[in-house]
């Protein structure tokens, strides 16, 4: 058990099978509807609940909710923030993060880069259409599946222009370290969206090389160079045709950074370099992650039924309770259908028996009813 915490039988309303991940504040649960969708349902940990960490979980869902207009971001289905243990559910997307796929398959080719690219900029642009941040992209909050990548989590969201009610700080730490914007170490609390497209430009990275921007130093070190005005992301890794495009997008000034529709403009250059449509590149990136991560990316299995249940749903037996009309009939080739085509000195067909279920025999009544009555 990954938590000192016992899993829950059931969340809200949904029926918990397991657990699918947890950090330092919640757990995320792979839980079915009463009517047996899946859905993935968060939960704040019982020792992490406060008055802080209600309203900022209150927070998340408002945003989630606000949240139209993309198929990038997983979409809300619902959410209790005022439960005894707060929780929310987020369409459940089948698959691996982007980190796991990258770090059991390797780095994407190049077209799969930009594809992933252009489709993580339009999406992240619905969301800052709608005055909010995301604040903590990392390739752990990008999952690749059936539909191609989706941004998840939005724990660490906020609205573009920070309320009177805000939850953070001045000096205080937004977001993942490894991934974190030079803005954000400092703990500056007015970010714009292009704090965002530093976090988009660290899954870049990450899917062309398989590496973070500042490799593998410590979070002290990392912090360092993030509050060092001479340190620089190495990019060296990145394929020539795509590293210009990722440094302008970790530039140290936000002005430097480019706008997401400028993002998509440079990937829709390389799509034409590479031969290809932007549709056929997702299509190519969505083939390669199904066959690389085949095992994930089957729809869930729900809960065991009970025996009686599950009887009645695999059997194919025939109802023994009304088994129908018994009806003789004549096989092709029988005796009559010999004598018709005129054919001699051939043994005769057993007739076979066919059973009429009552489903057949409603039918058969019905239609005569029709035919007698064409007002019904």
């Amino acid at each position: 058990m990954p938590t000192s915490e016992q899993q829950p039988s059931t969340i809200g309303p949904y029926q918990v099978d397991r657990r699918l991940g947890h950090g330092g504040m919640g757990e995320v649960f792979l839980g079915f509807s009463a009517a047996g969708d899946p859905a993935a349902v968060k939960r704040i940990k019982r020792d992490q609940l406060n008055p802080g960490t209600r309203a900022r979980f209150e927070r998340e869902a408002k945003i989630a909710q606000t949240l139209t207009g993309t198929n990038r971001v997983a979409r809300f289905l619902d959410a209790d923030p005022y439960a005894d243990s707060p929780w929310m559910s987020m369409q459940y997307v089948p698959g691996l993060t982007l980190r796991d796929f990258v770090g059991q398959h390797g780095a994407l080719e190049l077209p799969l880069v930009a594809s992933v690219t252009a489709l993580l900029a339009e999406g992240l642009d619905a969301v800052h259409r709608v005055k909010l941040l995301h604040r903590d992209l990392k390739p752990q909050n990008v999952m690749l599946g059936a539909e191609g990548p989706i941004i998840i989590d939005f724990g660490l969201g906020a609205f573009v222009e920070p309320a009177e009610d805000s939850l953070s700080t001045p000096g205080q730490l937004i977001g993942t370290v490894m991934c974190m914007a030079p803005e954000q170490a400092v703990g500056d609390l007015e970010l714009t969206t292009a704090t965002d497209v530093y976090g988009l430009g660290t899954v870049l990275l990450y899917a062309a090389a398989g590496r973070y921007p500042w490799g593998e130093a410590s979070l002290i070190e990392v912090l360092g160079h993030l509050k060092n005005p001479d340190a620089n992301p190495d990019v060296s890794a990145v394929p020539a045709p795509l590293r210009p495009l990722i440094a302008s997008m970790l530039a140290r000034n936000v002005w430097e950074r480019p706008a997401l529709a400028d993002v998509v403009d440079v990937c829709a250059g390389l799509f034409k370099e590479f031969g290809v449509k932007p549709w056929e590149a997702r299509q190519a990136l969505i083939a390669h992650v199904k066959k690389s991560a085949a095992a994930v990316m089957r729809e869930p299995e729900p809960p065991p039924w009970d025996q009686k249940a599950k009887n009645w749903l695999i059997s194919d037996q025939p109802d023994t309770t009304d088994q129908g009309d018994m009806v003789l009939t004549d096989e092709p080739g029988s005796q009559d259908s010999q004598n018709e085509s005129g054919s001699e000195g051939e043994k005769p067909a057993k007739s076979s028996v066919r059973r009429v279920l009552p489903s057949t025999r409603v039918a058969e009544r019905l239609r005569s009813e029709y035919a007698a009555r064409p007002g019904l």
